[in-house]
């Protein structure tokens, strides 16, 4: 069996390292610069030719975390490494995964292909905007869920009477998968969105009063959708209200919404993304140990099915 080897791009170094940690392995080391005029030069400082070689790196903004993620696949391949993965725990540009209106680019397909072309032969990601984005790729692609993480924070709350919430239509099988594992009711917030990244409360389908409700989403971005929809299930009677979001993307001044909210008590997100901020209403649960399962069992040929959690039908 070849030798493997976990290696960190600038993205994410404290999550690749409790990877590492979790595998029971060191990063290997990797230089990486950048010249005078941004351009990123990278270099394996230990020899990977033969080596089933993890690359840990999300993608989320500046756009230079993909580019240094081609980059690095790029000097793998040329360096003979016997089999590249990309260990991508937020994938990034996958809010555009169709044509919704004319003259626009699909840059989950895009991205998709940049990575194969690049040489990955297979991806690991965690909690894709959407599920189909799988079929984008020509090469396997294991898709990891943050729901077991979640699932055994939210058993610590004392929560009572409880409704899981879906902040649109896209997430309602998550949110019913959540349901099941904390036999809770499930609640759907019809929304709209008259302009990017502006989303108004329309209606709320279930009951609402009385209960003690999480609302389900992928990633949190300007916190504007999130923070009405809480809103919305307080006015409606809601009790106590907990978000939980896997990227915690917190663009602009998201932070500052969600601390100001009277409804939300609190949210919970995972270390996909760097977490530099100080709230004292977000709390992060790590999902390392989850990624660095998934790489040994990818290494030794083994199932990693029980760390899908796939979304109960």
């Amino acid at each position: 069996m070849s030798e493997l080897k976990i290696v960190s791009g600038r993205s994410n170094p404290d999550l690749a390292k409790k990877i590492a940690d979790s595998a029971q392995l060191s990063l290997s080391p990797v230089t990486i610069r950048n010249f005078s005029d941004g351009e990123i030069w990278v270099k394996y400082e230990e020899n990977v030719r033969g080596v089933d070689l993890f690359i840990v790196q999300s993608t989320h903004a500046p756009s230079e975390n993909l580019m240094e993620l081609l980059i690095l696949i790029d000097a793998a391949k040329r360096a003979s490494a016997k089999r590249i993965t990309a260990v991508v725990p937020y994938f990034a540009y996958a809010r555009q995964d169709r044509k919704d209106q004319p003259r626009v680019s699909i840059t989950a397909k895009l991205v998709a292909n940049l990575l194969t072309e690049a040489g990955a032969d297979r991806i690991i990601t965690m909690d894709l905007h959407t599920p189909q984005i799988q079929g984008f790729f020509d090469i396997p692609l294991d898709h990891l869920y943050a729901s077991p993480v979640f699932v055994a924070a939210l058993r610590n709350e004392e929560l009572s009477n409880v409704a899981v919430a879906s902040p649109d239509v896209g997430s309602i099988k998550t949110a019913r998968s959540y349901g099941k594992r904390i036999n809770a009711d499930l609640i759907v917030v019809d929304k709209r969105r008259p302009a990017h990244n502006v989303a108004e409360v329309m209606n709320i389908i279930g009951e609402v009063a009385g209960k003690d409700v999480v609302i389900v989403d992928d990633l949190i971005d300007t916190g504007s959708t999130f923070v009405k929809c809480a809103e919305a299930l307080k006015a409606a009677g809601a009790k106590k209200i907990i978000g939980v979001c896997t990227h915690p993307v917190f663009s602009g001044n998201s932070i500052e919404k969600i601390e100001c909210s009277t409804a939300i008590h609190k949210v919970f997100v995972t270390d996909t993304i760097p977490c530099h901020w100080d709230s004292s209403k977000i709390i992060v649960h790590s999902v390392a140990e989850l990624l660095g399962e998934a790489i040994l069992r990818t290494h030794n040929s083994e199932s990693i099915s029980s760390l899908f959690e796939e979304i109960i039908r």
